[in-house]
C-alpha cells in the first residue's frame, strides 16, 4: 500500500462479486486557483463567481469559490479508479451542494456502497466531500453498473499543465486608462487588424486617432470590421511612404503625441522618423524595446534591441540600454537589472559580444549609465535562471534575476523575442524609444491583447517625457 499519501503506481478495480455492502474509499485534493482556471477552461463556465475576486466580493459568499461541479468531478474520481474502479460504468448521480469550497480548501470524496442489485450487476453509493474541518460541502448517491472481470492496470501519467495566465500587462493597461485620451497619429491603417487595434483603443477611451493614408483604403477596412469612423479624424495620402511622412509631421507640428505603425513596412515609416531635415531623431539612439509576458518568468522581461539595430557598436549598445532603462523605470521598476548577453559569462577577446558587454557593465559602475544594474557578459540561461547561475559559481546581482535582456544583434534579438513568444507562450508589447515620441511598432502575429499593451507602454512613456518637460518647464 502506498505511504504518506503518496498515489500507487497501480489502479486495481472491484468486481461486483467482490464489493461488500458498507466499503468505502476516498481521494483528497486541496483547491488551487488553476484548477478553478483550468475547470472553467474545460467546461466553458466562466461565471465571474469563480473567476473574478472584484464580482465574487460582493456576491454571496464575498471570495472566489469553486465550481460545483469541481466536487462532483472528485466523487467520479473514486468511483473510476478506486470503487468499484477501471470498468465501471456511470448510471446516475445525484448531488446536493450544502456550503462553497474556496481555494486552499482540502476536499475528500468518500464513496460508500449502500446497496447492490445482483440481477442488474448495479452498485448504489452514497457520496460525501467533507472539507478539512470536517463540514460536507456535497453529499448525494451514485448508481454504476459494477465490472465482472479484474483489472490491473499502471496509472497513468498526466501532462504537465502551465496556465498561461498573462496578468503582468493588466496594471499596465490600467494606468494607461487612468490618464487623459491622447492623439496618435496611425500611418497606413489599411488593413481590418490595425483598425482593430484602433477601434480598441478608441472603445476603452484612451486615444483619439489620427489616420493616414488612403481613404478609401481606410474606409474599407473599418467597414470590414464594422469600425464606425465618424469620431475619427482621416489625413488622406496616396500611398504607404506619403503616409508615413505626413504621420510623422503631425507628430512634428505637436498634433499627435504617439505614433504607430499600420500596414507598412517597418523601413518606410523608419526612413521618415530618422530623416535629418523631418524626422523625430533625438540625441539619443532609437532602439526597440519588447516587455514581454514570459508565463514561466517571474517578472516582466524587456528584450532589446530586435527590430532596429542590426549590428550596434559599443556607443549604440549603451544608448540601447539607457533607452530600455527608461522604459523599465516607467513600468514601475526602479533600479531593473541588465543582463547583456554573450554566448558565454567570461570575456572572450575572439568573441566580440562578451568584451562590449564587460564594457558596458564597466561604463554602468562609473556613471556612463545610469539608472538600473548592469552586468555582463552573461549567457542567456545565466541570466534568467538563478539555479543555472549558481551551478556555474556567478556571483552577480543581475544573474537569474534579468528585468532586462541585452542582445547582441537584431538577428539574436530577433530570435529570443520570437522564441519566447511561439514556444514560451509568451506576450509581447513593443515599442521604439529615442525618438521625440515613443513609436509603436505592430505586427500581424500580434495579439489584440499586445497591440493594446503596446500602445499602453507608449503612453506611459509619453506621460513620462511630458510631466519631467513640465517639471523642467517650472524649473524644477
Amino acid at each position: 500500500m502506498p505511504e504518506n499519501g503518496e498515489l500507487s503506481e497501480w489502479i486495481e478495480n472491484r468486481v461486483f462479486n467482490s464489493i461488500a455492502i458498507g466499503e468505502t474509499a476516498s481521494v483528497q485534493r486541496t483547491l488551487t486557483e488553476d484548477d478553478i482556471a483550468l475547470f472553467a477552461i474545460v467546461s466553458g463556465d466562466v461565471n465571474p463567481a469563480h473567476l473574478d475576486p472584484e464580482y465574487a466580493a460582493t456576491d454571496l459568499f464575498h471570495r472566489i469559490i469553486a465550481h460545483g461541479m469541481w466536487g462532483g468531478g472528485l466523487i467520479s474520481a473514486v468511483l473510476g479508479t478506486k470503487l468499484p474502479g477501471p470498468g465501471t460504468i456511470y448510471l446516475s448521480q445525484d448531488l446536493h451542494f450544502h456550503a462553497p469550497v474556496g481555494i486552499g480548501d482540502t476536499i475528500t470524496a468518500t464513496v460508500t456502497v449502500h446497496e447492490k442489485n445482483a440481477e442488474k450487476r448495479s452498485v448504489t453509493l452514497d457520496c460525501v466531500c467533507s472539507n478539512q474541518a470536517g463540514k460536507q460541502v456535497i453529499t448525494g448517491s451514485a448508481l454504476v453498473k459494477a465490472p465482472d472481470a479484474p483489472q490491473r492496470l499502471r496509472r497513468l501519467t498526466l501532462p504537465d499543465v502551465r496556465l498561461q495566465r498573462h496578468a503582468r500587462f493588466l496594471p499596465i493597461i490600467e494606468r494607461a486608462r487612468a490618464l487623459s485620451p491622447v492623439a496618435i497619429a496611425v500611418a497606413h491603417p489599411c488593413d481590418p487588424v490595425t483598425i482593430g487595434a484602433v477601434s480598441e483603443l478608441v472603445s476603452l477611451g484612451m486615444a483619439t486617432p489620427i489616420l493616414v493614408g488612403p481613404r478609401a483604403k481606410i474606409e474599407a477596412a473599418a467597414a470590414a470590421i464594422g469600425f464606425d469612423l465618424s469620431a475619427s479624424r482621416i489625413v488622406d495620402a496616396p500611398h504607404s511612404h506619403a503616409a508615413a511622412a505626413e504621420a510623422v509631421a503631425l507628430v512634428r507640428r505637436g498634433e499627435a503625441e504617439l505614433l504607430m505603425k499600420g500596414s507598412l513596412h517597418t523601413d518606410e515609416l523608419m526612413h521618415e522618423i530618422v530623416a535629418t531635415a523631418t524626422g523625430l531623431r533625438t540625441a539619443r539612439r532609437l532602439s526597440h524595446v519588447y516587455a514581454m509576458d514570459v508565463p514561466s518568468y517571474d517578472r516582466l522581461l524587456l528584450v532589446t534591441d530586435a527590430a532596429i539595430n542590426i549590428a550596434p557598436d559599443l556607443e549604440e549598445k549603451a544608448d540601447i540600454v539607457r533607452n530600455a532603462i527608461d522604459v523599465a523605470h516607467v513600468l514601475g521598476v526602479a533600479m531593473p537589472r541588465v543582463a547583456v548577453l554573450s554566448a558565454v559569462e567570461t570575456v572572450n577577446p575572439a568573441l566580440r559580444s562578451s568584451v562590449e558587454a564587460a564594457a558596458l557593465s564597466k561604463m554602468a559602475a562609473r556613471g556612463q549609465i545610469m539608472g538600473g544594474i548592469v552586468d555582463g557578459p552573461l549567457a542567456f540561461d545565466n541570466a534568467v535562471s538563478l539555479e543555472a547561475a549558481v551551478q556555474k559559481g556567478i556571483i552577480s546581482d543581475v544573474a537569474g534575476m534579468a528585468d532586462i535582456l541585452v542582445v547582441p544583434d537584431l538577428e539574436t534579438g530577433n530570435m529570443v523575442a520570437k522564441q519566447l513568444s511561439f514556444l514560451a507562450g509568451a506576450d509581447a508589447a513593443g515599442v521604439v524609444v529615442g525618438a521625440k515620441v515613443p513609436v509603436i511598432l505592430t505586427s500581424r502575429a500580434d495579439s489584440q491583447r499586445s497591440r493594446i499593451a503596446s500602445f499602453a507602454v507608449a503612453r506611459l512613456m509619453a506621460e513620462a517625457a511630458r510631466q519631467k518637460l513640465s517639471a523642467k518647464d517650472n524649473g524644477d
